[in-house]
């Protein structure tokens, strides 16, 4: 399962076949299905071949990663309200003003179930797998990014595919400089969580 072509052929299947059939319009429930038995190798993968542990560092650096968290998220504060405001201000922070407990619920829901599952995949176990055949970090990470994009291919809007390139630069940066799956998928979820409370949710394609 190591050999340069089976990770050749794993890689093929899971970050470029998989996501791009779900731009198909075939059966949800065999998309779920598929999914969820695709996650299911990724966490054996991460297991049973890779040795990974799912444990806390005693070693990381909170501070550091608090205070550039909030530095970048005010960054995206200020870029979304205008974005938002300029494009479609009625979208304004409307969910969160109008319907608070279905905004505390997608809060929760996208941080727990589609968060962190995103960077066990696109995090641990693609840095895990494939980080070996990149020399260069740079392209790792532009690489990584790619791939993340992609995956969020089905939702149909170029605006998705450039947030979560952008977004996938950001996540492959903090992953690669502390190597913790706990710490990007905090990061990942409060920058998400912001877009939902901004209002551009509807925007990225979920129901609000």
């Amino acid at each position: 399962m190591n050999s340069i072509k089976y990770k050749g052929l794993e890689f093929f299947v899971i970050f470029i076949l998989i996501p791009t059939s779900f731009t198909l319009n075939y059966s949800f429930w065999v998309k779920l299905g598929v999914g969820f038995f695709g996650f299911i190798y990724v966490i054996y993968v991460l297991l049973k071949i890779e040795n990974q542990k799912f444990e806390i560092s005693k070693y990381l650096d909170w501070k550091f990663f608090w205070k550039s968290t909030i530095i970048k998220l005010v960054l995206i504060a200020i870029i979304t309200t205008g974005f938002v405001w300029i494009t479609d201000s009625a979208s304004l922070f409307s969910v969160m003003l109008n319907k608070p407990i279905k905004w505390l619920v997608l809060l929760f829901v996208y941080s727990f179930f589609s968060v962190y599952p995103q960077e066990l995949i696109y995090r641990t176990f693609f840095f895990k797998r494939y980080a070996g055949l990149f020399k260069n970090e740079g392209l790792l990470i532009f690489v990584n990014a790619i791939f993340f994009s992609l995956a969020h291919l089905f939702f149909g809007s170029v605006l998705v595919l450039v947030l979560t390139f952008l977004g996938g630069l950001l996540f492959a940066y903090t992953y690669k400089k502390t190597q913790s799956t706990l710490l990007v998928s905090i990061e990942h979820a409060i920058y998400g969580c912001w877009l939902f409370t901004v209002g551009m949710g509807e925007m990225l394609g979920f129901p609000v």
